[in-house]
């Protein structure tokens, strides 16, 4: 039977085929569709109104995994908890870390636990974790992809070589476009040896500012820091590591990883250039692991009055003053990330305002240093009021409608998921 003659509000195509026909479907009858895995990043986004969820979970399991060409192909639908483990099992891993957003959007968190989180939702959202600032983000790593356009069509492209030329690389368009373009069905990704050893430096007792000094001063040594992110107090207190739970202060974090004589001799050499700043303390393996998952998950900004949370990025220079101006007006907590050029603001509903502390952000953006803000976590009436992606000039925003265009001419997928019709 065909798939358009059972389609209900949630269709499950079995085949590439199947969901082509769905899409032409869906073109002729004037009929929108949204595209979904385990549903694990629904909230992301502007809410939709789609009249159908096409569920590409069936699109699971790995298909191709060679460790010895750094390689992997699996169905978008499949978990990452299958993937991490099949990449662990071989002393590998997605080197981009990857954020398992069940914590910051209040579903079950852990990819242990959770099913929710898919390699094809991790491409849609094509946000990474701390590692980015070492081994670059997700797009980097995305060496092809398969699936169906908006128009109905069954696509490949790219292939299964890190170094790859074919043409206009559609893999790092299809990264970060929130399945508005495309239905995917299968991904090949790099994968990279996973770090004999790390280890974690942590500097206490910075202010924003300071810290945001000190990690300059380690990312710019030759001692391949992997990570670099600041907590202050009220986001360092939360974290299960008694190290920085028990400090009673803000924590700057370092990492540095690799084969273990390597790791202690650049770790040695860190604490010498770092030792001015403040004291020191060394996390090993384990508390190392803890920590940095907490903060690539945003476990440290959890709140259960279900605050508003925000995305910025700007230059690290800038973010200490745009989170001082935002935080003097708006009740908050922030930790920086990527040595301060990432900014997650957790924002307290009842003194944001309506527009979830979007004018305050933005302003405070566009007054000390640019960059852009995108809110990750608020209510349905708030994302569906106020831009959730950073608002877009005339001719960016021209690009972007032409873009839509030539995949989804008819608007079908996720409409309106980004920016208001596109």
């Amino acid at each position: 039977m065909s798939i358009i003659n059972i389609l209900t509000d949630r269709a499950t195509p079995k085949t590439e085929k199947q969901l082509a026909e769905l899409i032409s479907w869906a073109i002729q009858t004037d009929e929108s569709l949204e595209l979904i895995g385990h549903g694990s990043k629904r909230a992301l986004g502007r809410p939709l109104a789609t009249n159908h969820l096409v569920d590409l979970s069936v699109f699971s399991g790995i298909t191709l995994y060679e460790p010895n060409e750094l390689v992997l192909t699996a169905g978008a639908g499949t978990p990452l908890a299958e993937i991490d483990a099949a990449v662990t099992a071989a002393g590998q891993h997605l080197a981009f870390d990857p954020i398992d957003f069940g914590t910051a959007l209040g579903t079950v968190g852990g990819r242990g636990n959770y099913p929710g989180g898919t390699l094809g939702g991790m491409v849609a959202v094509g946000l990474s974790g701390p590692r980015r600032i070492q081994a670059g983000g997700i797009r980097d790593h995305v060496l092809g992809v398969s699936g169906v356009t908006g128009r109905g069509a069954i696509f490949k492209t790219g292939g299964r070589v890190v170094k790859n030329v074919t043409g206009y690389d559609l893999s790092k368009l299809m990264t970060g476009s929130y399945g508005t373009l495309a239905a995917l069905t299968s991904i090949t990704i790099k994968v990279l040896p996973a770090p004999e050893k790390t280890r974690t430096l942590l500097v206490f007792g910075l202010n924003d500012k300071r810290a945001q000094t000190a990690m300059t001063a380690a990312l710019s040594s030759p001692h391949d820091v992997t990570g670099a992110a600041h907590l202050p107090r009220l986001a360092a207190e939360r974290s299960r590591v008694g190290y920085v739970k028990s400090a009673a202060t803000g924590a700057t974090v370092l990492r540095i990883e690799g084969v273990a004589p390597s790791v202690d001799a650049r770790l040695e050499s860190l604490k010498d250039l770092l030792s001015k700043f403040g004291p020191l303390e060394e996390l090993h393996t384990t508390n190392s692991a803890t920590l940095w998952t907490e903060i690539r998950d945003l476990a440290l900004l959890r709140d259960p009055h279900r605050t508003h949370l925000w995305r910025l990025s700007t230059t690290p220079e800038a973010g200490p003053k745009i989170a001082a101006h935002i935080l003097a007006r708006i009740d908050g907590r922030v930790t920086y990330d990527w040595g301060g050029g990432l900014l997650w603001l957790s924002i307290d509903p009842r003194s944001a305002g309506r527009d979830g502390g979007g004018f305050v952000i933005r302003s405070a953006l566009s007054e000390l240093g640019g960059g852009h803000a995108t809110l990750i976590r608020a209510p349905g009436e708030i994302r569906q009021a106020i831009p959730v992606f950073q608002p877009q000039d005339e001719a960016l925003a021209a690009l972007t409608a032409r873009i839509k265009d030539s995949f989804d001419p008819s608007h079908v997928l996720g409409h309106g998921r980004m920016y208001p019709g596109v």
